[in-house]
């Protein structure tokens, strides 16, 4: 049973009686269940501005698709990115976090994710790449990435990308009012298992919207019935980060960002921002 602390605990609101979710959330909590605070809960007002966000957010990628070709470096897409996002009134949410120089992450091949642009850094045919774009749109963030294709790769890596999308798909599936993370976890790391890929088991999605980063920690692996009760009103990304060799990841030492496969063999995410509603997931940013 899981030890929780007032941090952890769901608490209905003073004075009010109890609504169906408030029944149902503490009914979980009394057997030991691991249930969101009071404060993951989105707003009307905070969904909508996430929304808002994540229509950005998607307009910022799909420029990236019309603009991505062999022979443009990592950082004339990072420019790119910067631009766009600036002009229409966001904020690129990765540029100078704890630290991060650039404006959008840019992981080609065995770089897992974190990528830093570089100018030296050039897009070669046969290259799969990772793009992931985070946007603050009125003090709202909204979290996506996408593989790119660079020209024609081989048919290894192709089903690489491939099978990536569809572990995405198969965890969005499973998301279903007052699941739990672990049921996402399962299902991703089940198919990609069976398609005989691996699943990152250093990194996970995350709550997010009012913040870059929130509860719960999404894990793309896992059991059933295990980690955050997952309730309406909860705004998160799932990412699942499939590898074509070994699940195990190192991080760049000089950087202290950049997370390579170990095996150096290719890695592919694919990575949406999601609204749990009464009726499943929404989509708020692809």
């Amino acid at each position: 049973m899981l030890n929780h602390n007032m941090q952890h605990n769901w608490h209905p609101l003073k004075g009010q009686p109890l609504t169906e979710m408030d029944k149902r959330i503490l009914a979980f909590q009394n057997r030991g269940k691991l249930c969101p605070t009071r404060d993951l809960i989105k707003t009307p007002e905070q969904i909508e501005g996430i929304r808002r966000a994540g229509v950005l957010n998607t307009a910022v990628l799909d420029m990236v698709a019309e603009n991505i070709h062999a022979g443009m470096s990592t950082e004339d897409i990072n420019q790119l990115v910067h631009n766009f996002t600036i002009e229409h009134g966001g904020t690129p949410a990765p540029l100078n976090y704890e630290g991060f120089p650039k404006s959008v992450c840019v992981s080609i091949n065995d770089v897992v994710c974190h990528g830093i642009p570089a100018p030296d850094e050039i897009l070669q045919e046969g290259d799969i790449v990772n793009v992931d774009t985070t946007t603050i749109l009125d003090g709202f963030y909204a979290d996506a990435s996408r593989m790119f294709i660079i020209g024609r790769t081989t048919p290894e890596k192709e089903r690489l990308v491939r099978v990536a999308k569809e572990c995405l798909e198969v965890g969005m599936k499973e998301a279903r009012p007052y699941c739990f993370v672990g049921d996402i976890g399962h299902a991703i790391a089940h198919h990609a298992h069976k398609n005989g890929f691996t699943i990152v088991r250093d990194l996970c999605g995350h709550g997010t919207g009012n913040h870059f980063h929130e509860e719960p920690d999404v894990e793309h692996y896992g059991r059933k019935g295990t980690g955050m009760l997952l309730v309406p009103g909860m705004v998160f990304t799932i990412e699942p980060m499939v590898n074509m060799g070994d699940w195990r990841v190192v991080v760049d030492e000089e950087d202290g960002w950049q997370v390579y496969t170990e095996d150096y063999k290719p890695s592919a995410q694919w990575e949406h921002t999601f609204l749990m509603t009464e009726n499943g997931l929404e989509i708020l940013t692809q």
